[in-house]
């Protein structure tokens, strides 16, 4: 029965901390809408506005208020409400709540980009010269950063981590693959960053893809290797 209690208690506790980053989330969304309708009231009604940024950190397409203005807080809406439901439809629900840490340290992350994104480009649409080509790769190299730091705790689950056929249907594949993961998003996390900060902020969007791929291509192998030597693995036909 004490059990029992504690077990419920602890899932209480970890659905409130959930809870909690949801509200806070709607906070910096209504923060962000706030400051696109002000953006808004200091353009001209027919202004044609960049919308999107080359490698290079330069415009190269430009669009309307709708678009420039609007699309980043709908697009940090949708994740928000993404990040809330995936711990309710989970078939491993108790592996993400027990993944709490992580979870919200991804999530925050994430936001935390999208919102420094938006305020960069809303600047760079007022006509402030503040660095989209810089800010990118260090923000991106940041949430690697975090991910990174937290992937070893993920727990097994169908929607966030590192999902192959063998990491869920073998513990140790799961284990062993999300600790090398976590490595290696470090260390590309750590290349981005320095990229954005120095004079090779031309480079990053390559680098980025290359060690993307790389590192997926990497890990599926090593999973399946990893699920191959577990003698605990599933392995129905």
């Amino acid at each position: 029965m004490e059990s029992s209690t504690k077990s419920r208690t602890e899932t209480a506790g970890r659905t409130a901390g959930i809870s909690s980053l949801l509200i806070a989330s709607g906070v910096v969304a209504i923060l962000m809408f706030a400051l696109s309708g002000w953006a808004w009231l200091q353009l001209p009604g027919d202004a044609s506005i960049p919308v999107h940024w080359g490698i290079d950190g330069q415009p190269d397409r430009y669009g309307g208020k709708w678009e420039g203005l609007l699309l980043m807080p709908l697009i940090f809406v949708g994740i928000t409400v993404l990040f809330a439901f995936i711990p309710r439809i989970d078939p491993r629900r108790g592996n993400i709540l027990n993944s709490q840490g992580a979870y919200q340290a991804v999530w925050w992350v994430m936001l935390l980009f999208l919102t420094g994104l938006h305020l960069t480009l809303i600047l760079n649409i007022l006509g402030y010269n503040v660095s989209v080509g810089r800010f990118v790769p260090v923000g991106i190299g940041l949430m690697f950063l975090v991910i990174g730091r937290y992937m070893g705790r993920i727990r097994s689950n169908f929607m966030f981590g590192i999902r192959t056929p063998w990491t869920l249907t073998s513990e140790l594949s799961w284990q062993k693959t999300h600790l090398w993961g976590g490595r290696l998003f470090l260390l590309l996390g750590a290349l981005l960053m320095a990229a954005g900060l120095f004079p090779l902020s031309r480079f990053w969007f390559g680098l980025l893809m290359g060690g993307v791929l790389l590192m997926v291509a990497g890990l599926f192998v090593y999973s399946y290797r990893v699920w191959k030597e577990d003698p605990n693995a599933s392995r129905q036909e």
